[in-house]
């Protein structure tokens, strides 16, 4: 995180408050370029990664709700948020998939292949 950045928020907004994850979230003092309304904005903790941001946040950040949710009852059900594992070694990878062996299982006789003109 650049200390210009951490400095900039600490002097021209207020914190809001910080998430589970220890990301830390912001608003603005002033109006943000006349548009009626202060601009929003979040700290990482770590990488800078959007889907770090739980939804009790997310509404927040957009605008779409004027305060941050309270964290809900977790219910058996739920499962706990993971980031994007996109180009990492965690990304789901089916199988057939180059990555997995290139190897898929057999199909079981129910797949006809298409031929036009049939």
């Amino acid at each position: 995180m650049s200390v210009l950045l951490r400095l900039t928020s600490a002097l021209s907004s207020r914190k809001i408050g910080t998430d589970r994850f220890g990301n830390a979230y912001y608003e603005s003092k002033a109006d943000f370029r006349g548009y009626g309304r202060k601009r929003r904005w979040v700290l990482f903790n770590g990488a800078a990664e959007a889907t770090k941001v739980p939804p009790e946040w997310h509404g927040w950040l957009h605008h779409t709700a004027p305060q941050p949710m309270a964290e809900t009852k977790r219910h058996a059900w739920m499962l706990d948020h993971q980031p994007n594992q996109t180009g990492t070694a965690n990304a789901y990878r089916p199988a057939g998939h180059d990555y997995a062996g290139g190897r898929r299982a057999v199909t079981t006789g129910d797949y006809e292949a298409w031929t036009p003109g049939t």
